[in-house]
């Protein structure tokens, strides 16, 4: 199992929904966030994208520097970029980091912020645009010189002169839960994302994607997006649970549903339909809650509970074929240490941490 946390770019506190208990954002918050995660022995770290958050880019190139072996997940958007800057970008921050560069496609979901990006496709021609992007940009990435004429993007002789140093190219992480979006996945994608979906449903999108990817003569990995609120109990853990959302009014759940149901992303639809904005409605599978979607969009979900129910759902998960784990939790440098010393013990991962012997530490620590 390999476990990821989240950077919260986009802002941090102890609740949500409110502007109480919230953190100041600066790069040196962040960066405490990503040298604590390194310490941890995360495997790696998803860095966001969107009009609210610090751009995603920028924040990697910054924050590389003070890591020696954490991964990023960092953004790539087609639409936003060319292929041909978006492949040399992702060689340079893939040389630059020694090879820890992966890349999480993000095809996008809100017309409103997709405005503001420039692009006024519809969702069945975005992810068109995609899968002309990811085409050029695969190519160029494997060493070709890529002519290409689609119904959105155009190159001629175009090429990367500066190779990434993972080969082919830094791996593709990908989520979309409509067809569109899974066909373009299984053609392109390494690991196929999605979101904290009761089992059984998330069981339905790893053989549908499996299929798929069959059809294209590919194999993929699959990885999952969830929040976690692990305590020593279960009643300590549904406690701060409660807690997270305590400032949260009817009023302000109303106006973020509808904000949210106004998307063509079928991903969020599902999301919305765990729990149709009713707060008695949120626990939808075994320790697997949704209050965290009343407000926010995206990822909606948490995992609540012991250290040992919690961990014997993240195995559940395991067991249908999930490998990578994308977690978070308000606020996100105090939750990094609780996940890592509760959960860390009980899981099949390999224990890491910057300092491989006595004598590292102690040359650090003079």
């Amino acid at each position: 199992m390999k476990m990821f946390w989240f950077l919260p770019s986009n802002g941090d506190g102890r609740y949500i929904g409110t502007s109480i208990g919230q953190r100041e954002l600066t790069f040196n918050y962040l960066k405490q966030i990503t040298t604590s995660v390194e310490e941890l022995g995360y495997d790696g770290m998803l860095i966001p994208t969107g009009e609210h958050c610090e751009e995603s880019w920028s924040l990697a190139s910054s924050l590389i520097t003070y890591t020696d072996r954490l991964k990023f997940l960092v953004a790539l958007r087609p639409g936003v970029l060319s292929p041909t800057v978006a492949a040399r970008m992702a060689a340079s921050l893939d040389r630059i980091s020694g090879g820890r560069l992966l890349l999480n496609i993000v095809t996008g979901g809100s017309s409103k912020q997709l405005a503001g990006e420039g692009i006024f496709l519809d969702h069945s021609k975005r992810y068109d645009l995609t899968d002309e992007f990811l085409d050029i940009w695969r190519g160029l990435l494997s060493g070709k010189e890529v002519d290409f004429k689609g119904n959105h993007l155009r190159v001629e002789k175009a090429k990367v002169q500066f190779k990434a140093i993972q080969s082919p190219y830094p791996p593709l992480y990908f989520g979309g839960s409509s067809l569109a979006g899974q066909k373009v996945a299984a053609k392109h994608a390494d690991f196929y994302l999605t979101w904290g979906e009761p089992p059984h449903l998330v069981s339905e999108k790893v053989k549908a994607m499996k299929e798929l990817a069959a059809q294209e003569g590919r194999d993929i990995k699959f990885g999952i997006r969830l929040h976690v609120i692990v305590r020593k109990t279960e009643d300590e853990a549904w406690k701060a649970a409660n807690d997270l959302i305590e400032h949260i009014d009817d009023e302000t759940i109303a106006a973020a549903q509808k904000e949210l149901s106004k998307t063509d992303s079928v991903g969020q639809q599902r999301m919305l339909a765990l729990h149709k904005g009713d707060k008695n409605k949120l626990v939808v599978s075994p320790n697997l809650w949704a209050g965290i979607g009343l407000v926010r969009g995206g990822a909606g979900t948490a995992l609540v509970g012991s250290p040992e129910n919690v961990a014997q759902r993240l195995k559940e998960y395991s067991e249908l074929g999930i490998d990578t784990f994308i977690l978070s939790g308000y606020p996100h440098l105090e939750e990094a240490f609780t996940v890592a010393e509760l959960l860390f013990p009980l899981l099949p991962i390999e224990k890491k941490n910057i300092f491989t012997t006595q004598k590292e530490f102690k040359t650090f620590a003079r």
